[in-house]
């Protein structure tokens, strides 16, 4: 059944449940988003420190894709966003429910199903602000899918900010994002982790006239 671990993001302390029997029912496999990928602690910690600076979080619309356990919107919750919107796949949803009443952040925080590249968008997410993903770039496929959902989400001045692990196909899958427009612009970490490890990423969005912002 997994457990429960406790996380300390801007002087608060966040618990998250991880669930190790939650499975791809088409491949039988445990599924990734079950469990807290060291990426998500980088953006976290990113967020609550250098990602504050930059933007107000006060009132503001926040939407995590690929949530998995939702580390990174939660802390988006904690530093003033008015409405956050946690979205994975189906059953990963009781997870991401059971941790955001475990932190007692219902008031703020929805969670609902989003598949990438739908055409089902759920009616939470109109109005983001601010779009937070975590180690989504590992198969140049499904990121190509995620790009015509980014596209969709986002308005003329959503940033999207994205942490991952650097793997042999991270540069593939982020051009997959810079052929449809988008602009991957590297920001600086003082997290102490290694550039070479992991790396925080702005997602500038294209405008409609397919400009970029």
């Amino acid at each position: 059944m997994g457990g429960s671990r406790e996380v300390e993001i801007a002087g608060e302390k966040l618990v998250i449940y991880e669930h190790d029997d939650v499975c791809d029912l088409a491949t039988g496999r445990a599924l990734t988003g079950s469990w807290v990928w060291d990426s998500a602690f980088v953006l976290s910690q990113w967020t609550a420190t250098q990602g504050r600076l930059e933007f107000d979080f006060a009132g503001k619309t926040v939407l995590e894709l690929g949530a998995g356990t939702g580390l990174p919107g939660l802390t988006a919750a904690l530093l003033g966003a008015s409405r956050v919107v946690l979205t994975d796949v189906e059953a990963l949803l009781p997870g991401l429910t059971k941790n955001v009443e475990a932190n007692g952040l219902g008031d703020r925080i929805w969670v609902s199903r989003l598949v990438w590249g739908s055409d089902d968008l759920p009616e939470e997410v109109g109005g983001v602000e601010l779009v937070i993903m975590s180690d989504v770039f590992f198969d140049a496929t499904d990121v190509a899918v995620l790009g015509r959902t980014l596209k969709r989400v986002c308005g003329e001045k959503t940033r999207v900010w994205a942490a991952c692990e650097i793997r042999p196909l991270t540069g593939e899958c982020l051009n997959e994002l810079v052929s449809v427009g988008f602009e991957v612009v590297e920001l600086a970490s003082q997290l102490g982790v290694s550039s070479d490890e992991f790396a925080v990423f702005h997602l500038v969005p294209p405008t409609q006239d397919g400009e970029r912002q």
